[in-house]
């Protein structure tokens, strides 16, 4: 028998004749097989429009649970909290246990510390209650720290998320407005806003706000020019939604933590700053600060040292406790520090 004769007489599998044939053979049996299948089995991640809020709101939970116990474990920043509510309460409980003004003249002046029972921190060179003027300077602190810093928030993450969403001519201009207040020093830009106008506690409060805000608008701006090109921006864009939306409730959340750590320096840093205005004699002759009352004793400060020294720690603990607290959400917060630990 010759080779050719034996090749012929070998069978074909009807699968192996042709390599289309086989391919379309193996997807008509799978077809049967499977008819409910899905057309493309590998996607089973679900995208953004299918996940439900509930798991979107779960995970952040969870993240900031994580954060509040990083920080309640913190001891420093519980140290920060704890000179805080120190402060905080003698501000609330300034007009009941210091009623009346703190300015009027109550006893015989340069009562030492412990001389008289009735005045535990003495009085001053006109006879005034050194306690009561740091109760209420406490109020006045904290009023002029909270109100400028959110000021000064208000127009930096404006400025610094317009700035760095749309980019461009809008990032151009903007950052040169930034640039200018940047140039000029900010405690002597202040004292020029504050001799300009009325020296009262609404101007004082504007002038620092003026005065802090190109910090925070360029920290956002950075964040949101970080973010912008993100998935879940890109993904906002895509489904239609409006740019103020896209800012507001899409990439602001994600630029928070940086956002909640420098406030907390920017009080401590208002403070200092109505501070040293009170100290110069710019302050509101009205009411009663801890830089007035350190400015007034600063004269008096070889023979009756206590009326700045009182004052003085009343600042040191108030400004330790936001640095405090400023560190310890920054531990928090930091996603870095967080995978750390």
């Amino acid at each position: 028998m010759s080779l050719s004769s034996s090749t012929q007489a070998l069978p074909i599998p009807p699968a192996a004749a042709h390599p289309l044939a086989a391919a379309q053979a193996a997807h008509s049996t799978t077809s049967n097989a499977e008819p409910d299948a899905a057309p493309w089995p590998n996607l089973h991640a679900p995208d953004a429009v299918r996940t439900s809020t509930s798991a979107a709101n779960a995970g952040s939970g969870s993240q900031g649970y994580r954060a509040l116990r990083v920080f309640l474990r913190n001891p420093t920043a519980m140290l920060g909290c704890g000179f805080l509510l120190a402060v905080l309460l003698l501000a609330l409980t300034a007009p009941w246990l210091f009623p009346g003004d703190p300015l009027d003249m109550v006893a015989q002046p340069f009562l030492w510390p412990g001389q008289d029972g009735t005045y535990l921190l003495g009085t001053d060179s006109m006879g005034r209650d050194v306690a009561a003027g740091i109760a209420h300077g406490a109020r006045v602190s904290l009023l002029v720290g909270v109100s400028a810093t959110l000021i000064g928030l208000s127009l930096g993450i404006g400025i610094g998320a317009v700035s760095g969403y749309f980019g461009g001519w809008v990032d151009d201009l903007l950052q040169r407005v930034v640039v200018l207040f940047q140039t000029i020093p900010s405690f002597i830009l202040l004292v020029v806003l504050v001799a300009i106008a009325q020296p009262a506690i609404s101007t004082i409060v504007v002038a620092i706000g003026l005065v802090t805000w190109p910090t925070v608008a360029r920290l956002v701006r950075a964040e949101f020019r970080a973010l912008r090109h993100k998935e879940f921006v890109l993904a906002a864009r895509a489904l239609g939604y409006s740019h103020s939306r896209i800012i507001l409730r899409e990439m602001l959340p994600n630029a928070l933590p940086p956002i909640i750590v420098t406030s907390s320096v920017m009080v401590a840093s208002a403070i200092l700053l109505e501070s040293a205005l009170s100290f110069m004699g710019m302050g509101d002759p009205n009411v009663v600060s801890w830089g007035s009352m350190i400015g007034m004793g600063r004269d008096l400060l070889r023979t009756a040292w206590y009326l700045t020294a009182a004052p003085g720690l009343a600042i040191v603990f108030a400004v330790l406790a936001f640095n405090l607290i400023g560190d310890g959400l920054n531990d928090a917060l930091n996603p870095r520090l967080s995978q750390e630990r």
